[in-house]
Formats: C-alpha cells, sequence, structure tokens
C-alpha cells in the first residue's frame, strides 16, 4: 500500500461529470412546448416523446416537490405515489429541472419552453452586465426592464395566439409581477387565494374551450421546506395538502384532457455545522479576488475582480473541488449545464466561475445572506435529490 504524504492533493470533480439536465429531450423546458405542439400551435416541437397529444391539458407546479422526495413519502401522498408508476407518459421515470435547480429559471423554463441560456435567468441572483450590480431575479432587485431581460414569447402567449384559451391560475399575489410577466404572461391570469380555489378554477378553465392550456401553482410546500426541512413535520403535512388538491382537480377533469403534475426542483436538508456549511464571508482564500458572489448555496456564480479570473479558479478548486463541480464559465458552457446554447445577452450574466455542489454541503454568506444561509433545506445543483421532478399523468 502507498502511504500518502502531505503533497497529495486529491483531484477535484471533473467537469464533465456533473450530471446534465435533459435539454431537448426531458427537462422542465420541453414540457409546455410539447403540449402545444400536441394541439396545433406553430412552431413547436414534442419534444417529451413519451407523452401522447392531448386538446385540453393542465399543468400543475408544486414547489419543491422533487422526485426523490415524493417517492420517500407514499404515506403522506397516497394519490401521487399512485401515479409515479406512469410518470413520464408511462415510462415511470422523472424529468429534470435544468441549471440551477432554482425557482425563477426553472419557471422561466417553463413558462418560455426555452433552457436558461437562452431565457436569461441562469440563477437566484445574477449579475447585470448593463450596471455590475447583483440582480435577484425571484424577487427582481434592482429592477430592471423584464422584456428587455427576456424579450422571447412565453408558450402561453404563442398558444393564445394560435386560437387555443390558455390561462394560469395562482395566488393574486404574482399577478403583476416582473417575473410572471416575463415567464408566465400570454393569455388569462387568474388569481385565486386557496388552493381549493385554484383547483376549482383550473378545471373551469379547461372545459372553457375546445383547446385548452392552464397552468396552476402551489408554493407553499417550498416554503416549508427552507424553513424546517424536507424531513420535518411541518413539510410533510404540506405535502399531504398538495396530495389532496392534486385529486380534487384529477376528479374534475373535463373529457378529453390531461392533468401533468410536475415540479421546479426538488431539495435537500442541510446539517447546521461548520462540515457542511462552508461560510464564503469567514474564509479569506474564497474571497480572494472576488467582487460579486452570486447564486445560491448549493449553485454559485463567483464575479472575480479582472485579471484575476484563472486565480479564482484554481482556488476554488483548490478549497472546494472535493465537494462541488468547480468550472469556468467557458467550460461549465461547454459542458452544457445552461443548455445546448446561450445568446449573447446571457453570457456576462454566468458568473467567471461557476460552482455546483456534489455533496450535501452548502457554501453560506452569512453577512451578505443572512435569511438564505439559515435555510434548513436548499436546492439549486445537478444532484438527482435537486434535478429530478415527477411529470405525473392524469387523463380523462
Amino acid at each position: 500500500m502507498t502511504q500518502s504524504t502531505a503533497w497529495d492533493h486529491p483531484e477535484p470533480l471533473a467537469v464533465e461529470s456533473a450530471p446534465v439536465p435533459q435539454y431537448g429531450s426531458g427537462s422542465l423546458a420541453d414540457l409546455l412546448p410539447t403540449l402545444a405542439a400536441g394541439m396545433g400551435v406553430p412552431d413547436m416541437t414534442a419534444a417529451i416523446t413519451e407523452l401522447t397529444p392531448v386538446d385540453r391539458a393542465c399543468v400543475f407546479l408544486i414547489d419543491g416537490l422533487g422526485w426523490e422526495q415524493l417517492r420517500a413519502h407514499p404515506e403522506d401522498a397516497p394519490f401521487l405515489t399512485s401515479l409515479l408508476s406512469g410518470s413520464r407518459g408511462g415510462t415511470g421515470r422523472p424529468i429534470t429541472a435544468g441549471y440551477p435547480a432554482t425557482t425563477a429559471t426553472s419557471l422561466a423554463s417553463v413558462g418560455t419552453g426555452l433552457p436558461p441560456g437562452a431565457h436569461g435567468l441562469p440563477g437566484y441572483t445574477v449579475r447585470n452586465p448593463a450596471t455590475g450590480d447583483l440582480m435577484n431575479q425571484l424577487r427582481w432587485q434592482p429592477y430592471s426592464d423584464p422584456r428587455a431581460w427576456q424579450p422571447y414569447p412565453t408558450v402561453f402567449e404563442l398558444a393564445h395566439r394560435a386560437g387555443v384559451h390558455s390561462a394560469q391560475v395562482s395566488s393574486p399575489t404574482f399577478e403583476n409581477t416582473p417575473l410572471t410577466r416575463v415567464a408566465l404572461s400570454g393569455g388569462t391570469f387568474l388569481g385565486r387565494l386557496t388552493g381549493e380555489d385554484r383547483m376549482d378554477l383550473a378545471a373551469e378553465q379547461l372545459a372553457a374551450a375546445d383547446r385548452a392550456l392552464v397552468y396552476t401553482y402551489y408554493s407553499e410546500l417550498d416554503g416549508a421546506g427552507h424553513r424546517y426541512g424536507v424531513d420535518s413535520d411541518t413539510w410533510r403535512g404540506q405535502l399531504m395538502c398538495v396530495d389532496r388538491l392534486a385529486q380534487r382537480l384529477a376528479e374534475q377533469l373535463p373529457p378529453r384532457s390531461a392533468l401533468y403534475v410536475t415540479a421546479d426542483h426538488g431539495m435537500v436538508d442541510i446539517p447546521f455545522d461548520e462540515q457542511h456549511r462552508i461560510d464564503f464571508d469567514e474564509d479569506w482564500e474564497l474571497r480572494a479576488g472576488v467582487a460579486l458572489l452570486g447564486g445560491e448555496g448549493r449553485a454559485r456564480h463567483v464575479y472575480a475582480v479582472p485579471g484575476a479570473e484563472d486565480d479564482v479558479l484554481i482556488c476554488w478548486r483548490e478549497v472546494l473541488g472535493e465537494q462541488f463541480w468547480v468550472a469556468s464559465r467557458e467550460e461549465a458552457v461547454a459542458a452544457g449545464w445552461f443548455g445546448p446554447r446561450i445568446d449573447d445577452r446571457v453570457y456576462a450574466r454566468i458568473g467567471d466561475v461557476v460552482a455546483a455542489a456534489r455533496d450535501d454541503v452548502l457554501l453560506i454568506a452569512s453577512e451578505r445572506e443572512p435569511k438564505e444561509s439559515a435555510m434548513a433545506g436548499n436546492h439549486g445543483s445537478m444532484t438527482p435529490a435537486e434535478q429530478l421532478v415527477p411529470l405525473l399523468e392524469v387523463r380523462s
């Protein structure tokens, strides 16, 4: 046996070993184009080939309901669990969220039918190249013109133009947000406060026309996971709630309809100790040469001081490379992390260095991001627990 020495350094994780999302065949960005193509909407591609066309389709997106978390709690979600074997058109397989596996990115992928490198929301927070500021793309702060930031029409807009009845049924809070404008606009927005009212109205909207594309959303499961973790009683209580809501909607489907239950990401619980939570604000090595820290704890965008890009990449690989896939912007783009193409306006929004967690570890920033650093449940990276989401189907 060869004895190790102090000079031995384990090899960092290879960039190409990261499990890239299934863009173009089985990702969230492929769902609405597949459904719209089945309704005859021009220029839409049925990329998820396992799905059979349907005249009326409703997508129920449950924020934070990962494939692995659902499979781990069959007693709390008996209805959804009964649909697992038929996921993804009867294959019993999940689809992938896209990178990073975070709400703003995923909702933009769902609504536009485009991967992050095209729609341009490639993270929780990213640098705005026009101003140099760090922009929160979920809360849209600081404000930037939504249509300049994301200029493509949504699938709902294209479907509406093609004569398909399109509607979004969600909380009234989201009606006029910039994220809704760039990701989910088109057709009719209908705000309802309770989950039960949303399910009932979504069923009514499906029946409103011979061809209909309806979207509805529930966020409270994700909030429970962030605050208490996906192993908490509170999270399981929310799972029971969404199970009942999905069954309520499924039982009201009009003829020639399909309900698709999916999610924007999964989630992992990270222990509250120094081994699992590395604090950027307390680590001088990681801070060296960094002008801005973007993204979130499991999916970081790192913006270097001009001229320090190579040094930052080397340092981050040395410090984090056994637990994170650490790539330069060019390497992440070439590996397809953000999709098969990167629009020119999006390229500089991606970090000079991109770090995606493989292990159960979190890169927090306790001073810059106190609320995010205190979350129990987290997501963002390319691990199965975060990337894999269900595509459950009920047809009438």
